[in-house]
């Protein structure tokens, strides 16, 4: 009589399983460190470069560019190899563009380190949140899947402000630097703790690519890049929105991320909880959320009793983030890594989207507070997205179980 052999799942211990989830979201905290440093330190950066603020708004956009650029590349071309090297190379490379950015005499050389930078960002939050469900028991992959991204949400309460207390006392040059040796730590961690997987599914990348061309794998980044438009859009102007609207200090901003990095953290775990006994359901419940916050965001903005509760919500409006993840996990078949990697260049696009938006309604002459109601439109193109999505589904399903009755 045979056995079946244990899954790599059924193999770690608890211990064991914290400690390859602690690397994976060390990796995250050190992305999400990276990707919100330039915003703290625009002035510094400005100053020691020789550049304009404008300028140093290209480098931020140039990052971005970068993960979109390279989310689906670099998920492409490492589709053939184990996720575990995939992880190791992706966060070695990761080291090396924010030394690069560290290092940079100019601006010209800059704007290339953080385009290249922002390269493996994508890959490695879709190969890591891949890892962390293969590595989960059954029931507990959205929770997985949101500890990974808790790195990012603690990077915008203590990374993004520690960064930019170290960029003002020493160099901004040390944020990166910083960074850079996070990285090289979550290497480490991976390289200990993460062993290799022998029943992973080997693939291959023109495989991924054909089955990456599944209706329900682009609504689901279609309402990544719709849905999650609204919480950057009001994030962007929350600086013009407190002090010309709420009316209080400049010196009020670190705080501000910082209330937005709490209610992110609760997003994560929310969102984890949710996944779990829902599924794909409970993306509707994030996205009706999120309209009623964004619709109280205009209304709450002036007084600072009341904003800062809605600040705190705008940022669990994060929760989609597993919802998406986990869903694409589940439509994409043998484009995983691909599929996981795309989500992130899809909530880059909801980063344009959303603050080109809001950027259309302050320019046509309405109160920055007017982002809440634009991201609340866009949130509901979201919801519109999602419904479309199941009843496509639903449909797929009635026409195949009426080929098998026929």
């Amino acid at each position: 009589m045979s056995s079946t052999a244990p899954t790599l799942a059924e193999r770690l211990t608890p211990r064991e399983r914290t400690l390859i989830l602690l690397a994976l979201s060390l990796g995250g905290f050190a992305i999400g460190t990276s990707e919100f440093a330039a915003m703290g330190l625009m002035l510094e950066i400005s100053r020691g470069l020789g550049i304009g603020e404008t300028q140093v708004g290209h480098l931020i956009s140039a990052y971005a560019i970068g993960v979109v650029v390279g989310a689906p590349v670099l998920a492409f071309a490492g589709a053939g190899y184990v996720r575990r090297t995939l992880l190791l190379g992706l966060m070695g490379f990761y080291a090396v563009g924010n030394l690069a950015s560290a290092l940079a005499p100019n601006y010209t050389t800059m704007l290339l380190a953080r385009f290249v930078a922002g390269l493996p960002h994508g890959a490695y939050f879709g190969v890591a949140m891949l890892v962390a469900a293969a590595i989960s028991p059954p029931g507990q992959r959205g929770k997985a899947v949101s500890k990974v991204l808790l790195g990012l949400s603690i990077a915008i309460l203590v990374g993004n402000p520690l960064t930019t207390w170290l960029g003002q006392q020493l160099s901004w040059r040390t944020a990166f630097a910083l960074v850079s040796v996070l990285a090289i730590a979550t290497v480490a961690m991976i390289a200990r703790y993460l062993l290799p997987d022998p029943d992973e599914v080997r693939t291959s990348p023109m495989r991924e690519l054909r089955a990456f061309n599944r209706t329900q794998v682009w609504m689901a980044l279609a309402i990544g890049s719709v849905g999650f438009a609204g919480m950057f859009c009001v994030f962007t102007y929350l600086a013009p929105t407190l002090v010309q609207v709420t009316g209080v200090r400049e010196s009020w901003m670190p705080v501000a991320v910082g209330i937005f990095g709490v209610g992110a953290i609760i997003g994560n775990v929310a969102g984890g909880w949710l996944v779990d006994k829902f599924q794909f359901r409970a993306a509707p419940i994030v996205l009706l959320w999120s309209v009623v916050v964004l619709m109280l965001f205009p209304l709450a903005a002036n007084a600072v009793w009341s904003v800062v509760p809605v600040i705190v919500a705008v940022g669990t409006m994060g929760a989609l983030a597993a919802v998406l993840q986990t869903r694409l996990m589940d439509v994409a078949g043998e484009a995983q890594t691909l599929a996981a990697a795309s989500n992130h260049a899809a909530f880059n696009t909801a980063n344009a989207l959303g603050p080109w938006l809001g950027g259309m309604a302050i320019g046509a002459g309405f109160s920055p507070a007017v982002t809440g109601y634009v991201g609340a439109a866009t949130a509901v193109g979201g919801l519109m997205l999602w419904g479309i999505a199941v009843l496509v589904e639903r449909q797929g399903r009635g026409q195949v179980a009426c080929e098998q009755q026929g």
